[in-house]
């Protein structure tokens, strides 16, 4: 291309030699690329295809389209390694991968045409919801956004006709935060929706079953459903197109809440969120292309109400209280109060959202104990030191290396006549007659003569 730029000068006169000096190559290729009729494109070699030998012989493409054939998903990485391993295969896995990525289309359209359901996997079907119809729920795994080393969990509900979102962070994915969060969701909605969306989630589901038959549910879920007149809805095992809203709820929150932030408490991230809500809210939803705030208005007027007493979740936990006065639970230790309990003694562990209460076995009156915030990581200790009041706390110990401070507790211990009893200061008044050695010699002399 370079030479091409000199054509014309070539046409105005110029010889190949001096377009070749400045071009630095040689004046027949000059000539090459500038005489009249050469050619246009540059120059292209000939194709090495079919002239070296193949590495993958067709028995080998046999034996690769029967492991694709027994599972079409199979990576190219561990055919490879079957290969050498069982057949001696000395070529390399990117031949292999090549061969894979030629005869896997082929392998999944002869699978696809005998198998009707294999042929629609990954397609699912577009649904549209009326306004309070149904509403979705999810988990979502944070991290250690506190920087303390505690796993923190993000709770969200998405209005599935409006998008309106809802997320808190917690610090426990049991039954009793998990319901909890419910509560929290239908106040922040000012309702309780038709339906409720989930996936297999334990708090929820009993057991796993078979596809097609009936999922059995908790005690606990199918008592807070009906106290607030929503239906349970599970999806199918690997059916997570069927709650798309809030998986995809779950991502956007993530981005522009937590994202890039540091925080010292759940509640800070609790406000971040509230923060960001009136900014989604004036978002335009690009899938119904109206504003979220606009058929939030409509959705939560389509809200169930909230009945006039919440329902409560509380599991109990029964731990014994140890010397130390101290209870486990969930792998931190908390306090109760010395003068209350006994070493040995059964407690009642009632946890929280965010708290745990202590209370004695109601054979024992049922009182409570303790009342403490709930520990955000694991191996943490919760302690009231007023529980551990009287005690004994060491401070009577003392010990010393210094010698004037023996010689003082020495003297402190040589008692003054007058800091002494009565009876043992009239003792110490008697005159004692003081004698030499010897008259105690002559005196047992004698009486050993007599």
């Amino acid at each position: 291309m370079d030479i091409r730029r000199f054509a014309s000068l070539r046409e105005s006169g110029t010889t190949y030699a001096d377009i070749a000096r400045e071009c630095g190559v040689d004046y027949r290729t000059v000539k090459k690329y500038l005489a009249a009729g050469a050619r246009n494109v540059p120059p292209v070699g000939s194709s090495r295809l079919g002239t070296q030998p193949r590495v993958v012989t067709p028995e080998l493409v046999e034996v690769i389209t029967g492991m694709l054939r027994a599972d079409v998903e199979l990576k190219a990485s561990v055919i490879h390694e079957r290969l050498v391993a069982e057949r001696g295969f000395s070529g390399s896995y990117q031949r292999v991968k090549l061969t894979c990525r030629e005869l896997r289309p082929l392998v999944e359209a002869e699978l696809d045409a005998g198998d009707e359901v294999r042929r629609l996997r990954g397609l699912h079907r577009r649904f549209a919801t009326l306004p309070g119809a149904q509403a979705q729920v999810d988990w979502g795994h944070e991290g250690d956004l506190l920087g303390d080393g505690s796993k923190v969990y993000s709770f969200h509900m998405v209005l599935s006709f409006s998008r309106d979102p809802f997320c808190c962070d917690v610090a426990s994915m049991d039954a009793a935060t998990f319901w909890a969060c419910h509560r929290r969701a239908f106040e922040h909605f000012g309702g309780v929706p038709g339906s409720i969306v989930y996936d297999r989630v334990a708090t929820v589901v009993r057991r796993h079953v078979a596809p097609g038959k009936a999922v059995p549910l908790q005690p606990e879920a199918v008592a807070f459903a009906g106290h607030y007149g929503f239906t349970i809805d599970v999806l199918a095992a690997h059916r997570p197109t069927g709650k798309g809203r809030v998986e995809r709820g779950v991502a956007i929150t993530r981005q522009h809440v937590t994202a890039g932030r540091a925080f010292r408490r759940l509640a800070e991230a609790d406000q971040a969120f509230t923060d960001w809500v009136p900014i989604r809210r004036a978002q335009i939803h690009r899938t119904h292309g109206q504003g979220i705030g606009e058929r939030a208005v409509v959705d939560h007027a389509a809200l169930r109400p909230l009945p006039d007493v919440p329902y409560e979740v509380t599991e109990v936990h029964v731990r014994r209280v140890g010397k130390d006065c101290l209870v486990s639970f969930d792998g931190s230790h908390y306090s109760v109060p010395a003068r209350g309990v006994h070493p040995g003694q059964r407690v009642e562990v009632r946890p929280g959202t965010d708290t745990v209460t202590i209370r004695s076995l109601p054979t024992s009156g049922g009182q409570e104990l303790a009342r403490h915030p709930r520990a955000t990581r694991k191996n943490a200790w919760v302690i009231d030191e007023q529980h551990w009041d009287g005690l004994p706390d060491g401070h009577t110990r003392a010990t010393t290396t210094m010698v004037a401070d023996l010689d003082a507790a020495r003297d402190h211990r040589r008692q003054r006549p007058q800091d002494l009893p009565a009876h043992v200061t009239r003792a110490l008044a008697i005159q004692v007659q003081a004698r030499p050695l010897d008259d105690y010699d002559t005196a047992a002399t004698m009486g050993a003569s007599r």
